[in-house]
């Protein structure tokens, strides 16, 4: 059971964060004081208060019922002050957390207090700490579809966005996932078929996608990585693989952790050489 005391000491955080915990408060509730002040008592003396403010008995089951219910209370409010904790370090300078539907705020935490493995909680604390620096970065569907998220799928997830290159926006460049570079780097059709099951990608191995109207000459992204690619004479057109990100899974690639992956920047530029695109060059 949590001790007792908050964890967050409102005193010591910056501007951003103490609007934060005051819109947080509003929406649902307290979160959080000055000075550690003790918030939840043991279970005993809890049940005790209540049996003599209502002065009647209660038997050993309805006993138990009770201190069970202050333990999963307790619980989750331990939770939701971790992960607002975590929240902060992701705060930027500007950010709008005032603005921040307090609906949106009261399922956010509907959805995670329960939510207490470490990472798990940092991913909710991302998604937090974003829409307070963006309000409306985290549509209410992404939020709930998260909460049935489990921990192995967001680690899916974060193995797929490692192959995302900015073209306009995030794609996960998946061409052939019989090459070595994704079967070494946990990319199957299985993985795959998961992650469009769980509503995060749309995956179509069959005829790819193709992003359209671009220009002869543009500049993309890896991981800071700048490629120049050159389209052949009057085409307007570009194979970026076969998976798309659905809306869910464009809001959650920002957030995910993910690293670049060795040698994939020299496997995409010869790939694209045989579909005759034009690589000038990385900077």
């Amino acid at each position: 059971m949590p001790d007792g005391n908050s964890i967050i000491d409102i005193g010591k955080l910056a501007e951003p964060a103490k609007v934060l915990i005051e819109k947080i408060s509003d929406a649902v509730g307290w979160v959080a004081k000055p000075y550690q002040i003790k918030r939840i008592a043991s279970a005993e003396a809890e049940a005790e208060k209540i049996k003599a403010i209502a002065q009647i008995e209660v038997t050993e089951i309805q006993n138990r019922g009770l201190v069970r219910m202050i333990q999963i209370e307790g619980k989750k409010q331990e939770n939701i002050e971790q992960i607002t904790s975590k929240a902060f370090a992701d705060l930027n300078p500007d950010a709008k957390p005032n603005e921040v539907d307090n609906e949106w705020i009261a399922n956010f935490f509907e959805k995670c207090d329960t939510v207490s493995d470490a990472e798990m909680q940092s991913l909710w604390a991302k998604i937090l700490a974003g829409e307070s620096n963006k309000p409306g970065a985290f549509s209410k569907r992404t939020v709930n579809n998260i909460s049935s998220l489990d921990k192995s799928e967001a680690h899916l997830f974060t193995t797929l966005c490692r192959f995302g290159w900015a073209i306009g926006t995030f794609t996960p460049l998946i061409y052939n996932i019989e090459d070595d570079i994704y079967k070494q780097n946990g990319i199957s059709f299985s993985t795959l078929t998961h992650l469009e099951s769980i509503g995060l990608i749309t995956f179509n191995n069959l005829q790819g996608f193709i992003r359209r109207q671009l220009p002869q000459k543009f500049l993309i992204t890896y991981y800071g990585t700048q490629v120049i690619v050159e389209l052949p004479q009057n085409v307007s057109e570009m194979k970026i693989g076969n998976i798309l990100l659905t809306k869910m899974g464009q809001e959650l690639a920002p957030i995910c952790g993910s690293q670049p992956i060795i040698g994939f920047v020299e496997y995409v530029k010869e790939y694209w050489k045989k579909e005759n695109y034009m690589v000038k060059g990385t900077v």
